[in-house]
């Protein structure tokens, strides 16, 4: 192929409180060529999610950390335009860890192959991928809701939550959702059929759930931790299940985590709170991304996708995770 640049993303410095651009640094280079066992890929998608904050950091996690001076990694989806790998040819379209930059090269290690007429590629890196399976398996394994039950999302009109709770609907659950502003909670009412809705930027959220969960919570998928976890602790059912899948409030902390002060209603109770992590269910993919995308097909599910385009924009665009100001699954196309 003719001489190309690549655009990307180093992590420059351990970031403190929230990422800034300086925390990357920023380069142009030639694109290397495959070597025996690698492809070339060129990214069309790059998926920008919280779990990005935390691999900045130095220190014992589900995952190793970025590398200070390594590409900021990302999931994404590309196409291959060069292959020394028996497994993938010229012309195929491929789901991986490809980095914040505009071309991958490497050996193809977790990626797995993807077809483009079946689904929009950005809908790969939510209800079709990572996103889609974090909701699935959290919900249903970890949460396990039962038909009648009260289900409770924070971040609900985000890219987990969103799904999670459509999911809990076709499980028969009565499902309230809690987000920030007028536009998303409308969104999660008329468009996804959510019961409830909560506005924590326009309500106190324990009236919240008073007013939408008066049976209380059986079913609890945080996504965002601090206060809002807290206060929903506390309207917690017998033997209810709090599912630990996210917590966005907290990542860019300066102090130490605020953990729950109401953690006591776990044992009156007799509740059971878990983390989540997906890559524990990465032997189930197939299974779910087929019974994802039957509910797809058939509109029992929905997919937004916030799209941003230009790679340049990463470390701002990232930031609108934690703002709130995305509005769906955020994907930085470069």
């Amino acid at each position: 192929m003719t001489a190309q640049t690549n655009r990307r993303f180093l992590l420059a410095k351990r970031p403190t409180g929230a990422v800034t651009r300086d925390d990357f640094s920023y380069e142009q280079v030639p694109v290397a060529e495959p070597v025996e066992g690698q492809i070339l890929v060129k990214n069309l998608y790059l998926s920008l999610d919280p779990a990005m904050r935390g691999w900045m950091n130095e220190g014992k996690s589900y995952i190793p950390p970025v590398g200070l001076g390594q590409v900021m990694r990302a999931l994404g989806v590309g196409e291959v335009v060069a292959s020394k790998h028996p497994g993938y040819a010229v012309g195929d379209h491929v789901n991986g860890a490809l980095g914040i930059q505009d071309y991958f090269v490497g050996e193809p290690q977790g990626f797995y192959k993807i077809d483009p007429k079946l689904a929009p590629l950005p809908r790969y890196l939510s209800a079709l991928g990572m996103t889609g399976m974090t909701a699935y398996f959290a919900l249903l394994e970890v949460g396990a809701p039962k038909e009648g039950e009260t289900v409770v999302i924070s971040g609900a009109a985000g890219a987990v939550g969103s799904i999670a709770g459509q999911i809990a609907k076709l499980k028969g659950c009565r499902v309230v959702g809690i987000a920030g502003g007028a536009e998303k909670c409308q969104y999660l009412k008329d468009d996804l059929g959510f019961d409830g809705v909560i506005d924590y930027k326009a309500e106190d959220v324990l009236q919240g759930l008073k007013r939408e969960c008066p049976k209380g919570v059986d079913v609890y998928f945080d996504n965002v931790g601090g206060d809002i976890l807290d206060t929903v602790l506390s309207r917690l059912n017998f033997k209810a299940r709090v599912v630990i899948c996210g917590a966005i409030s907290q990542y860019n902390n300066k102090q130490a985590v605020k953990g729950p002060a109401n953690y006591l209603s776990l044992l009156v109770n007799r509740a059971r709170m878990e983390g989540f992590v997906v890559m524990d269910h990465a032997a189930n993919y197939g299974k779910a991304a087929q019974e994802i995308a039957g509910w797809l097909a058939t509109g029992k599910v929905k997919s937004k996708e916030d799209v941003v385009e230009g790679l340049e924009t990463f470390p701002e665009t990232l930031l609108k995770l934690f703002s709130g100001e995305n509005f769906g699954k955020l994907v930085l196309k470069p």
